[in-house]
C-alpha cells in the first residue's frame, strides 16, 4: 500500500497543472469574476471554500453567493496556458497578459460584473526645488 501512494503522490506532482485564465460567473445575473493563475483548478477550489466560509474577499460576489447559494454560479475555464518546456519558464507576465484579454473581451466591471472600474494611475506633478 505504501508503494502505491508514494506512486499516487509522484504521480500528482508530475502532473503540470492547468495553467490559464477563469471565471467565478453568476448564471442568474450574468455577472463574472475573471482569475488568472498557474493552477486553475486549485484557484477555483479557493474561491468555493472562500464562499463556504463566507470570507471571499470581494463582498458584492460574497452577499450574490449567500443570496443565491452554489447553484447560482459556475466555475469556468476560459483560456488554457501550454507549459514550456523550459524549466526557467515564468508564465506570470503570459497569465497577465490573458488575464487583461479576457476582461478587456468580458468586461465584467461593476455593476454588470464583479471587477472594480480601473481607475487610470495619479500623475504626480514634481514639486519645484528650492532655491
Amino acid at each position: 500500500m505504501t508503494t502505491d501512494r508514494k506512486a499516487l503522490s509522484r504521480e500528482y506532482k508530475e502532473t503540470p497543472r492547468v495553467m490559464g485564465v477563469g471565471a467565478v460567473r453568476n448564471t442568474a445575473q450574468g455577472k463574472a469574476l475573471v482569475v488568472a493563475s498557474r493552477d486553475l483548478p486549485a484557484l477555483l477550489n479557493r474561491h468555493r471554500a472562500e464562499f463556504r466560509l463566507n470570507g471571499h474577499r470581494n463582498r458584492a460576489l460574497q452577499a450574490d453567493w449567500n443570496s443565491l447559494g452554489a447553484d447560482g454560479f459556475e466555475f469556468v475555464v476560459l483560456d488554457t496556458l501550454a507549459p514550456k518546456d523550459d524549466p526557467a519558464y515564468d508564465p506570470a507576465e503570459d497569465l497577465r497578459t490573458l488575464e487583461e484579454l479576457w476582461v478587456e473581451k468580458l468586461s465584467p466591471f461593476e455593476p454588470a460584473g464583479y471587477h472594480r472600474p480601473r481607475t487610470p494611475p495619479a500623475t504626480t506633478i514634481p514639486r519645484p526645488k528650492e532655491p
